[in-house]
């Protein structure tokens, strides 16, 4: 049995330290990157007239993954071994750059919310202090 968890031991150190764990994380990251770009948000740069407008994009990803072994096998004495990973992409436009006559400009696209979501954290941090003060007052 000794063997068995020694082994089971040595299998999850190599799997973590290099081969299947570094393939997962390489997999991974190669199947988010390419999902990452300002073209996932607006399409590919367009040229029309003399102009062409390069899309921009804030892209953020993220990934994680793990692997862990149970040396009981629920009671086979075979040591199950497992693996899993998962991740995010996020990518929001922010303007494009607009080359023309050997010029280039970057314009940025304004987000109408911001304003909105400004207003209410505004309105629910006065609601808070205004009942902090009515419980004071009390």
């Amino acid at each position: 049995m000794a063997s068995n968890v020694d082994d089971a031991f040595d299998d999850a150190n190599d799997a973590a330290t290099g081969g299947l764990f570094d393939r997962m994380v390489h997999s991974l990251a190669t199947r988010m990157g390419g999902f990452a770009s300002a073209s996932a948000v607006y399409g590919d740069p367009v040229d029309q007239e003399g102009v062409t407008v390069v899309p921009v994009a804030r892209v953020r990803w993220g990934f994680g993954s793990g692997a862990g072994m149970d040396t009981d096998g629920h009671g086979t004495g075979e040591p199950d071994i497992g693996g899993g990973g998962g991740g995010l992409v996020s990518a929001h436009p922010v303007g494009y750059i607009e080359l023309r006559d050997g010029e280039a400009e970057f314009r940025p696209i304004k987000d109408s919310t911001a304003p909105a979501l400004i207003i209410l954290a505004a309105g629910a941090a006065a609601w808070l202090v205004l009942r902090g003060l009515k419980s004071l007052f009390r």
